[in-house]
């Protein structure tokens, strides 16, 4: 039995009623240990924090350890990009890529389900995020 090619083509007609919004993700791995990677986080979150403000940046963060304590210095990037290669060229600009800290990889992502509650009180300019 011969399992079917699947294209992207295939997967957007049978979701075609869905957002289908194509982003990119990277996922970051430290390099040689944490020691590197804590040395690189302040600019590395100044960088971040500007791929945010240019609306370059889906969202982000680290991902914990299974005992949901320790951070082992793992992370994924959400970003919006023209294409893979642009989106390689953002990754490859962080401030801890370029230092040798982590290194990373990229996947084109297409985002079709899910949904995002934010609720803000006029009253006292505080919101919920759920």
């Amino acid at each position: 039995m011969n399992n079917p090619k699947v294209t992207k083509q295939d997967v957007l007609n049978a979701s075609s009623e869905m957002l289908n919004k194509d982003i990119y993700v990277v996922f970051t791995k430290p390099e040689n240990g944490m020691k590197a990677v804590m040395e690189n986080l302040e600019e590395h979150l100044k960088f971040q924090v500007s791929l945010e403000k240019n609306g370059v940046m889906f969202g982000a963060g680290p991902f914990w350890e299974d005992n949901e304590i320790d951070w082992n210095g793992e992370g994924m990037v959400i970003i919006r990009a023209n294409s893979l290669d642009h989106a390689k060229q953002i990754a490859a600009s962080d401030p801890m890529h370029q230092s040798g800290a982590r290194n990373f990889t990229v996947r084109p992502w297409l985002l079709n389900e899910g949904n995002i509650e934010v609720s803000l009180d006029y009253s006292t300019g505080k919101f919920k995020l759920k």
